[in-house]
Parts: C-alpha cells; structure tokens; sequence
C-alpha cells in the first residue's frame, strides 16, 4: 500500500542485497556509464532478475546521471558534443529496450543542473534549449511508451514548481516521476508552492522520489530533517503510484536513512 518502503541502490549486489534483507516493495537501480556497456547491461539484467525473484514486481532502472565529468544532459548539442550526444541517445534506447524486456520502468531526467553559461553556449535561447528537451523527451515517450517516466530537475529546462511548464508537461502527457526536493528547491522552499506543483501533476505523476531539502540547494536530506512539510502532501499524491526515498546515505551499504524516512512519512501520514 502507497507510500511503500521503495529502496535504491547501484548495481553492486551487496548493496542490493542490504536492501532486499528490508523486503522493499519497490527497487529502483541507480545506474552509471559502466551500466551501459555490453557486460554492464548483462550484469545489470542478472540484477534486475536477481530482484524479481524476491517477488518484487515495482522496479524502477534510474538512468545513468554522468557522461565523464559531466552531467547527462537530455538538452545537449550533438553538433558541440557529438559523443555526449550518442552515449546519452544510445543508453536511453538500450535502457528503454531492458525495460520494456524486463517489465521495468526506465527513469529519464529530464535536466539536471548545467549552469545557464552552459546552456547558452549550446543553444540561442534557455527557450530554444527547452524546446530541444521536450523534442528529444516525445521521442523516449514514443519508443518507451508506459516504461518510460520523466524526473523534474533544478534547471529551467525541465522543472515543477515553473506554472507554464507543468502546463507543457501536461499538454504532452508526460508519465512523471515528482522529485520532492528538486520541486522545493525550485520554489526556494515555498511549501504552499510544492503542494500546488504536486496537485496539479497528480495524475501524471507515476512514481515520487520523497526527498526532504532546506530548498536552497541539492541536499537530499532524511525526512524530517528539512523544511518541508510533509502532513499536507498525502492527498496530493497519486495513489496509484510508486515511490523510493531518495536520501544521501553515509554508508552506501547501510539503508537506514532511507529507511527512517519511510518511517517518519507512515508517521506524518498517520498510517501506523
């Protein structure tokens, strides 16, 4: 039952073996380069199935966050950086297509956080930059189809909190993932601001990443120890969705903040 105890880890099975111990009802792999490559993406299935076979049917494969030294970037310039561009078109099929293989759903970001400098390097416009996005986003929607969802980001080409483009988002029918946190962070921790974002992507909104933040900057702290309030936010989730907790860990072999926050949203929530 919604919220779940959804757990994430690498590919690493001992890290996912940590988490299995826990009996998550929902398991998202947070993926790397390494992920991609040919062995990478059989060890990755091995996992995927590895997890399957505890009877967890809500898995969700997070796409790789960095090319290099750089974020993965759905807006980049393949005619600037013409590699970037293949390694972040090629993982996104090959991602799409063990998902659909798999019944699992890929997660895409659809921005992260390259500096407005950037951006602007690469396009005429932050708008023309958008526009790049959300062409690039049809197309994984139209190859994913329901094993395909979109997180938000801090960036402007591809954030909640932002009226005008949670109305594009929901004039392309997007399937969501609803980052708390990112959200928060945008509206500088304004929680009435998060509580209108999230009740007006309600029905897009497929799975949640529930992150506590200051919203200053990308903390991704345990519930409970940020700014957000999280009692109001139960009726504005989608029910029928699944959800992790997002949380920087000190020990990656150690899931207890994550956890902890589950803990604390049963409790703010008045579930038991």
């Amino acid at each position: 039952m919604f919220p779940y105890l959804g757990l994430k880890a690498s590919t690493d099975q001992r890290q996912i073996d940590e988490r299995l111990q826990y009996h998550p009802q929902v398991f998202e792999f947070f993926t790397t380069a390494d992920d991609v490559t040919p062995a990478g993406l059989v060890h990755l299935r091995k996992m995927i199935q590895h997890v399957q076979a505890t009877g967890i049917e809500k898995i969700v494969i997070h796409h790789p966050m960095k090319f290099g030294a750089t974020h993965n970037e759905v807006s980049v310039n393949p005619k600037n950086h013409p590699e970037q561009y293949a390694f972040m078109m090629q993982s996104s099929q090959e991602l799409i297509d063990l998902a659909i293989s798999t019944d699992t759903q890929l997660l895409i970001h659809g921005a992260y956080n390259s500096p407005v400098t950037a951006i602007l390097a690469d396009y005429p416009s932050i708008a023309a930059a958008r526009d790049a996005v959300f062409k690039r986003l049809d197309h994984f929607r139209d190859l994913g189809g329901d094993h395909v969802m979109f997180e938000n980001s801090i960036s402007p080409l591809f954030n909640y909190g932002d009226e005008a483009i949670e109305d594009r988002i929901i004039d392309h029918r997007y399937r969501l993932c609803f980052d708390t946190s990112h959200a928060f962070i945008v509206l500088h921790g304004d929680n009435a601001g998060l509580q209108r974002s999230m009740a007006q992507l309600k029905s897009q909104v497929v799975h949640y990443h529930f992150v506590d933040s200051m919203g200053q900057f990308h903390d991704s702290l345990q519930l409970g120890t940020g700014a957000i309030d999280w009692a109001p936010l139960k009726p504005l989730c989608n029910q029928a969705a699944s959800n992790i907790f997002e949380i920087n860990l000190k020990d990656q072999f150690d899931s207890r903040e994550m956890r902890a926050s589950y803990q604390y949203l049963k409790r703010s929530w008045h579930l038991g």
